[in-house]
């Protein structure tokens, strides 16, 4: 069986190392369009801020250790499920038996030139490499960030860090789909503490990137425009899905899965930040871009290759910023009963429906996210001790005791 999976990020490499633990003699081809091995995301940061390759999380020998045809610096440009074929943009067909889609996402902005040069999205190790080199030749000495989500924040401290003047644009607050208003507010009082410029108002609304050959400018709805060397697209994240156009695959905002991550095509798998799957607790669908997702479902597609029949159990709604500073997490969703704790500049939100933990939000001190995350996704009756989740330090002993107590 010849596996061909589209796509070198952390689902495409789980999809591969599942595979391996088992089977060393699948033929499996990896397409990627980058010029790296495969590397991590959200490890990019922390690379860019310490010279440190930890983003090749897997090593740069991955692929000869895997045994896998790995085709590097290559995009796809068209899927053919008649042919069971991927045409390459070297004009190859690459034929499968069956074929993964794990083409990520990329930052965003919905807006007039957002795809100019000088534009840069940072979910890209190539675009982020050069963002770094036109900072460190002394090209870029400002930056202006349309966005201010969890990726959006996390780039505007790493610039601050390098000594590039940042200006970021807020709409309303800072990571307000996750993050409650007081949360968010300290994540604000740090952006400014660590020289980060932050436009909070209603000009904050970007409207186009402007300049010929390269976009230096932005254009707020106002009319008011903003110059920084280099422009930063960080309002949310798309699915790579524009080679699908045509091919019969059903997408949304991402292509639509199954519990076993199969398309609608037979043969044809999707994982990662370009697949739509559901929430672990609500039951509700969307794209949840995050690495353990992707490692999850990852391991799901294997399996059914593997001819096991195991399901996915759906996908974590979840973020975190731990690099340079604040340490925050953000789990699931904020709604119900909140019981909540603020002192010495930790602060802990958790949320209630029915005495089930089914989110929590951590500022200054993310001790206890595990306990937390296990409790919530085990879904968990914690009303006889719920008042001791706010306890510095809540940890082992309370899930030993809530292994006990009845799940759903």
């Amino acid at each position: 069986m010849r596996v061909v999976i589209v796509g070198a990020g952390p689902a495409g490499v789980s999809v591969v190392e599942t595979l391996r633990q088992t089977d060393r003699e699948i033929e499996i081809v990896m397409v990627t369009d980058e010029p790296y091995p495969p590397y991590s995301p959200p490890a990019m940061v922390e690379y860019l801020s310490t010279g440190r390759e930890v983003h090749f999380w897997r090593g740069q020998d991955f692929a000869e250790r895997m045994g896998v045809d790995y085709r590097r610096g290559v995009r796809v440009v068209e899927l053919m499920p008649e042919e069971r074929a991927v045409r390459l943009g070297n004009g190859e067909a690459l034929s499968y038996d069956r074929l993964v889609l794990a083409t990520g996402g990329r930052l965003y902005a919905p807006l007039e030139g957002a795809d100019k040069p000088g534009v840069y999205n940072f979910k890209s190790l190539s675009a982020a490499e050069e963002l770094l080199a036109r900072v460190k030749s002394g090209q870029a000495k400002s930056a202006l960030i349309v966005g201010a989500g969890f990726i959006g924040v996390e780039i505007a401290l790493l610039l601050a860090d390098l000594g590039v003047r940042v200006t970021q644009m807020v709409r309303s607050r800072v990571m307000r789909t996750m993050l409650d208003p007081e949360s968010s507010d300290m994540v604000m009082g740090m952006l400014r503490a660590r020289g980060v410029r932050v436009e909070l108002s209603a000009d904050a609304d970007a409207v186009a990137f402007l300049g010929e050959p390269r976009a230096r400018v932005v254009r707020m709805r106002s009319g008011v425009e903003h110059e920084a060397d280099l422009l930063v697209a960080a309002t949310g994240l798309r699915p790579n899905v524009e080679f699908l156009r045509g091919s019969g695959i059903e997408a949304g905002w991402g292509v639509l899965v199954d519990d076993h991550q199969r398309t609608n095509v037979p043969g044809i798998y999707a994982a990662g930040d370009v697949a739509e799957t559901v929430d672990r607790i609500t039951g509700e669908r969307y794209v949840h871009a995050i690495l353990p997702n992707a490692v999850d479902q990852g391991r799901i597609v294997a399996y059914d290759l593997l001819g096991w029949d195991l399901a996915y159990e759906g996908a974590d709604n979840m973020n975190s910023l731990k690099h340079l500073g604040l340490p925050i997490m953000a789990v699931g969703h904020m709604r119900g009963e909140e019981l909540r704790q603020r002192q010495d500049g930790v602060l802990r939100k958790i949320y209630l429906e029915n005495g089930r933990i089914v989110g929590f939000r951590l500022v200054g001190d993310v001790s206890s996210a595990g306990i937390y995350r296990s409790l919530m996704n085990r879904r968990a009756d914690v009303s006889a001790f719920q008042h001791q989740l706010l306890v510095s330090g809540f940890g082992m002993g309370y899930l030993e005791q809530s292994a006990r107590l009845p799940t759903l």
